[in-house]
């Protein structure tokens, strides 16, 4: 179930909403989030959000500074569906280095 706390100011459905939408986003990898958390933070004219999100094989954080709390949204959506790209993607760049140190040796001998 997804938590979402601020002590500066109220979390409206919409900002529910919008957080919500990014995180469905992540779901498309087929990887199931375990206890998402967002924290939003206001500093001054700056709004600012932290993601922390498990995942059965490890942990996903993000933080994003906006003046717009939307554009601050967006841009900690982003940084997550990075990382959880790198992650779900990682065993196939590992295959697909092994496969040209392989065959680099190939021709070494050749």
């Amino acid at each position: 179930m997804l938590k979402i706390t601020s002590k500066q100011l109220e979390v409206t459905a919409l900002i529910r909403e919008r957080i919500e939408g990014r995180l469905e986003k992540l779901s498309r990898h087929d990887i199931q989030l375990i206890n998402p958390h967002i924290i939003i933070t206001q500093e001054k004219q700056l709004f600012k959000i932290e993601a922390s999100v498990g995942l059965p094989s490890g942990e996903l954080f993000a933080q994003a500074k906006s003046e717009n709390l939307y554009a601050a949204i967006t841009a900690m959506g982003q940084k997550l569906e990075k990382q959880l790209n790198r992650l779900t993607h990682k065993p196939q760049a590992q295959r697909r280095e092994s496969l040209t140190d392989d065959s680099e040796s190939e021709f070494e001998y050749a």
